[in-house]
């Protein structure tokens, strides 16, 4: 096979598996859906938190800085999954403030402010202190610290699998998405020779797969019901 044929498989492997990040990702944006409906319908935020939607913006907002051109050429597909993920979380932080009683609101719109001139903080010191190559390393640095952090939420759920010997509150779905995504862009990552991208999700691949086998094991342990309904009636 010439250089220039395995040059152009090579990139065709590599935005497959992007493209499946991409998608499997979106599953994942879709997810808190019934938890919003639910607010929606009662016009409450009842016990739910809305700090992990502002975790989130804050991390997909990062994600998709690294992946501009202005900071890591051709990983595109790293900006357009997490673009589509910030206005996700900008869209549910938005519905959760509409109904949230009025310390919460005024607590949620600062931590919202903060997000943006935090991030509007760190364009500014890379486009205007950083040559590129250090600009990247900046930037690369700030997104595997995000990624990282936002792996506190299967932590919890696999801690809480194995207290309680059940998978209630790990529906199939949700485990399967984040390690399909995890995985996708782990081999994206090797393929773009990439450690801020491969690093982070190769920890969120052993994650998924700890939570998917946990899930084999226990599925026995609950009823049809807790099988039905994981999380929430939607």
């Amino acid at each position: 096979m010439s250089s220039t044929a395995f040059s152009s498989v090579y990139e065709v492997c590599s935005d497959t598996a992007g493209v499946a990040g991409n998608i499997f990702a979106f599953v994942l944006f879709l997810s808190p859906i019934p938890t919003f409906r639910r607010i929606i319908r009662n016009e409450s935020t009842e016990q739910f938190s809305g700090m992990p939607y502002i975790y989130a913006l804050l991390n997909c907002l990062i994600c998709l800085w690294y992946g501009m051109p202005l900071v890591s050429p051709g990983i595109i597909l790293v900006a357009t999954v997490n673009s589509f993920g910030a206005v996700f979380q900008f869209i549910y932080i938005t519905i959760f403030i509409r109904y949230a009683e009025k310390q919460m609101k005024l607590k949620m719109l600062g931590f919202l402010a903060s997000v943006f001139a935090a991030f509007a903080f760190i364009v500014l010191v890379t486009l205007r202190f950083l040559d590129p190559p250090t600009r990247q390393l900046f930037v690369g640095y700030l997104s595997v610290a995000s990624l990282i952090s936002m792996f506190a939420s299967p932590l919890l759920i696999i801690n809480l699998v194995i207290k309680m010997r059940s998978v209630e509150y790990m529906p199939l779905s949700l485990s399967l998405a984040t390690f399909l995504m995890s995985l996708a862009f782990f081999v994206y990552g090797i393929f773009k020779h990439d450690p801020f991208i491969y690093v982070p999700n190769g920890i969120g691949t052993v994650l998924g797969t700890v939570q998917l086998a946990l899930y084999t094991y226990y599925y026995n342990s609950a009823s049809p019901d807790e099988l039905r309904h994981p999380l929430i009636d939607p």
